[in-house]
This record gives structure tokens, C-alpha cells and sequence, in this order.
């Protein structure tokens, strides 16, 4: 019989309590342990060369013969060639969906949608693991975070909004509903797959056709779902998909044949469609930026608010439009709270997205990496006091360590603009009332977080608050059945719930 190795053990002498979490013990000694490597397999995924545009059915060159690549953020190498759509390309598609909606997909019953929708659904969980790796890979988040969090989402979504298309003579009591006809979605680059569900789902469940605008840097995901309409044979047009970039989501939303429009994305592009699509008949849903705070209170579980705040900001590299970027903390416990963050984060494990083990990826595009470069820049030339974990970064990708900033005032750049990054700014407060006045002193009003015991503080700061959703001892935890959206320059308009389902739909007097 073989004989095991020796096990062999560098233990390292600290002083009790100053050891990181993942460090395990044994009479008086910590032994630090690293995990093992446990990279996802990619060849779950077949990639094609080159992608065409998804309009009427079929897979199409652009008109111009034009293409872009797309790069993994994680090795920086190209993943595939994608089409580069036209004007002439978006008219295509607008004509090809308005067909679709006028002779097939808005001719069946919501009893019929249902099953299309359903199919969609049971699809993308048996093809789960492969928009898992694709969205990874194309994306830079970490593989368990698209793997239980963004695929199942999706497929929820559609399976949710499967069950209210045979409904809708009952959704809105009194009211007759109607669907829009064709609806111009543009979606954002952190989310690719979970944003393209939450604006298509509602918007097939309620008779609509669809224009799909997918990211320039993650377009793949988008192009999968192809096959997964392919695949669930929808007819020819329901639903078509065109790459490029962002002047071609703009001829998309201002098309004088379309009739909705929904974005999801920065605020400065959201202004600019608003103000495209202002005068004429299209209803449009925006759901922009964000600058969410996270309000600690002193009788909060603290183990536990560091978890939400971690999950608050650093979940998807911090590029989550309702991030948790804004950490308010009663002075009471604003040490003890800072230094078990810093504790946490000796823990975070940043590095190749496809590892299991890995908590934090890829920035999406080296553009982005830069803009958090130069705003975390910004925040030390303000005067805040920078804490970042010792850790390696792969020597290739756009990888950005876990950022925290102490000392932050609220004039500071790092407290005011969007960073969409892993950086969080710490501010202090005494009172309930100075906390509500400093989490609402800001353009933005898409979400908050309240920590604390006591629930009838909860609803009274909810009550407060000027954000469309408010976290409750948790942060990041979203639902199918729930809506989601924000105030202010966070937009207008719900997605989600029977809310999102109202965004597709004309009511009329029965």
C-alpha cells in the first residue's frame, strides 16, 4: 500500500484577533492556506469566428461588411468577430419585427406566447453551464457569480413572465391590454444576459416585438440567445439582435416605426434618448446610473453588514448600477466596522474569472478600467485615505484590487460620481436624520441599504429615502416578481413584476 506524504505546515505567530478570516488555527498558531486552482472549463463553449446580425429568423452580414472584435477582459486576446451593424441593417430589423408582430407573434393568443416563453425558459437552464462560461468569458465577472446568480435570473424571468401572458385580461382590473407593437432595447455591458431577459420576457408576454441592442465589449451572450430563439422556434422576426456601436442604438430608439423604447445604461446616454424620442409617440422606461448608499446603524449585526457590504460593492467587480458604493456608518462604530471590512478584504480573492474560487474579476474594457483608475486618483489627491489588500493581479487582463476610501467627504469626487468599479467610499454620521440627509444628497435614486435591528426604524428611513428599491439588513437580492427602478437620474419606469409587464402594454377602457 503507498504511503501518504508528510503534510507540511508553515505556521505563522500573531497576536489573537489580528488574523484574516481565512487563515485556520491550531494550539495558539494561525496557518495560512491558500485554495487550490478550479478553472471552469471553456470548451463548453463553441465559439464561431464571426457573428452575423440576428434579423428575421436568420443569421445576416451587416450591410457594410463591417466587424468588431470582441475581447475576453481577462487575457485581452479577441474571442470572436462581430458584425457591425448599419442604419440600413437597424431598418431591416425594425421591419422585420413589425411583421412579425402585425401577422404572427402578435396574431397568437397569450396562452400560445406562454409556451414560447416557457420553452425559452427551460432552454437556458439546460444550457446553463455554457451561457455561465460565455457570459464569464466575455464579461470578466467571476464564473460562480454568472453561474448562480445571472443564468438563473434569466431563465426565472422568463418562466415569471411566461405565467402572466395568458393572464393579461386580468392583470389590470377594469382595463383592456394591449401590447405596444415593436419595442427598441439597449442593454448594458455588466449584465448582458440577465438585462436582455428582464426587457425581453415582459415584452413577448405581452405581444410585443423585438429589436435587441446588445453592448459593443459583450455582445456574445446576445448572440447565443439567437440560437436559443432558433431553437425554441419563434417565429421568423419576434425577435432580432443587432451589433455596434452606440450611434447604432440611437438610429434603433429614434426609428419613427418603433414604439417603445427601453435602455438601461449611463445617465448621460439615457438623457440623450430621452431627449431623441421627446415629441413623439414612443413610451420609453430608463433605468441609468446610481450611487447607492449603505446605511449602517449602531445596533446592526455587524458580522453580517460586512457581508452585505462586500456583496454591496463588490459583487460584479462593483459595475452594478445599484451598487453599494456609499458606505454611511454611525461614528459609534465606525472603527469596529472599518476594521473588520479591512478584514474581510485581506479575504477577496481577485483573479482569472473562470476559477470558482475567484471573488472578484475582470474589469469589462480597458476604458473602464481607466475611468476607476482616474476617479480612485482623484480620490487621493482630494484628501481620503486609500486602503487596498495586498494581492497579486494577473500579469495580463484589467484586473483593479478592492478599493476602500476613508475620510471621505462628501464634496469628493469618489462620493459624487458613478465609478463602476470595486471602490468604496466610507462616510460617517451621527444622527438618523443626518444619515437620510446625506444618503438622498445626490442626483442619483436607484437603491439604499438600511443595517439595523429595529424594524420600525427600517420603515422609517424607507419611508425616507429617495431610491427606488431599499435593502433591508441585505443588499443585491432581486426577484422576478419584483420591480426594480429608480428616481431622479436614475431614471423612470419598473422592470420586474407586474410592474415591468405594465411597460408593454397600451390600456384601454373595456
Amino acid at each position: 500500500m503507498p504511503t501518504m506524504p508528510e503534510r507540511t505546515e508553515t505556521s505563522v505567530v500573531v497576536t489573537p484577533g489580528q488574523h484574516p478570516n481565512s487563515w485556520g488555527f491550531g494550539d495558539g498558531q494561525a496557518i495560512p492556506w491558500d485554495y487550490a486552482p478550479a478553472p471552469e472549463a471553456r470548451d463548453i463553449v463553441t465559439l464561431q469566428e464571426e457573428y452575423g446580425l440576428f434579423i428575421n429568423g436568420r443569421s445576416v452580414p451587416a450591410t457594410g461588411g463591417g466587424t468588431f472584435a470582441s475581447i475576453d477582459p481577462s487575457t485581452e486576446q479577441p474571442l470572436a468577430s462581430v458584425a457591425k451593424a448599419t442604419d440600413v441593417d437597424v431598418d431591416k430589423a425594425v421591419r422585420a419585427a413589425r411583421r412579425s408582430q402585425r401577422r404572427a407573434w402578435g396574431q397568437l393568443s397569450g396562452r400560445e406566447r406562454a409556451k414560447y416563453l416557457f420553452r425559452i425558459s427551460r432552454i437556458l437552464q439546460e444550457r446553463s453551464r455554457e451561457f455561465a462560461v460565455l457570459e464569464s468569458m466575455d464579461s470578466g465577472k467571476p464564473i460562480k457569480e454568472s453561474r448562480d446568480v445571472d443564468v438563473p435570473l434569466a431563465a426565472n424571468h422568463f418562466w415569471y413572465y411566461a405565467g402572466w401572458a395568458d393572464k393579461l385580461d386580468y392583470a389590470f382590473p377594469g382595463r383592456v391590454a394591449r401590447p405596444l407593437g415593436v419595442a427598441a432595447q439597449i442593454i448594458p455591458w455588466n449584465f448582458p444576459l440577465l438585462m436582455l431577459a428582464w426587457k425581453i420576457a415582459p415584452a413577448l408576454a405581452a405581444g410585443n416585438t423585438v429589436v435587441l441592442k446588445p453592448a459593443s465589449t459583450t455582445p456574445l451572450s446576445a448572440m447565443l440567445f439567437a440560437d436559443v430563439v432558433r431553437q425554441a422556434d419563434l417565429p421568423p422576426g419576434t425577435v432580432n439582435i443587432v451589433t455596434g456601436p452606440g450611434e447604432i442604438g440611437m438610429h434603433l430608439a429614434t426609428h419613427p416605426d418603433v414604439d417603445k423604447v427601453a435602455f438601461t445604461g449611463s445617465t448621460e446616454i439615457g438623457k440623450k434618448i430621452g431627449r431623441g424620442v421627446a415629441g413623439s409617440h414612443k413610451a420609453l422606461t430608463l433605468e441609468l446610473g446610481g450611487k447607492a448608499a449603505n446605511i449602517v446603524f449602531d445596533d446592526a449585526p455587524l458580522d453580517q453588514a460586512v457581508e452585505g457590504i462586500v456583496n454591496g460593492i463588490y459583487f460584479n467587480q462593483g459595475e452594478v448600477c445599484c451598487a453599494g458604493s456609499r458606505l454611511l456608518v454611525q461614528e459609534s462604530i465606525a472603527h469596529t466596522l472599518i476594521d473588520k471590512l479591512k478584514d474581510r478584504l485581506s479575504t477577496i480573492r481577485v483573479g482569472d474569472p473562470l476559477d470558482k474560487n475567484t471573488d472578484v474579476g475582470a474589469i469589462n474594457s480597458k476604458a473602464q478600467l481607466e475611468k476607476i483608475t482616474e476617479l480612485v486618483a482623484s480620490g487621493v489627491a482630494e484628501g481620503a485615505d486609500l486602503y487596498q489588500p495586498a494581492c497579486d493581479l494577473p500579469e495580463r487582463g484589467y484586473f483593479f484590487r478592492p478599493t476602500l476610501f476613508t475620510n471621505v467627504a462628501q464634496s469628493h469626487r469618489i462620493a459624487r460620481e458613478e465609478i463602476f468599479g470595486p471602490v468604496l467610499s466610507v462616510l460617517t454620521f451621527r444622527t438618523p436624520e443626518e444619515a437620510v440627509e446625506k444618503a438622498n444628497n445626490t442626483r442619483y435614486g436607484l437603491s439604499a441599504g438600511v443595517w439595523t435591528d429595529k424594524g420600525s426604524r427600517i420603515l422609517e428611513m424607507v419611508s425616507r429615502m429617495q431610491a427606488g428599491v431599499v435593502w433591508a439588513n441585505t443588499f443585491n437580492k432581486f426577484d422576478p416578481t419584483s420591480p426594480f427602478g429608480g428616481y431622479k437620474e436614475s431614471g423612470f419606469g419598473r422592470e420586474g413584476g407586474m410592474h415591468g409587464l405594465h411597460a408593454y402594454v397600451r390600456l384601454e377602457d373595456r
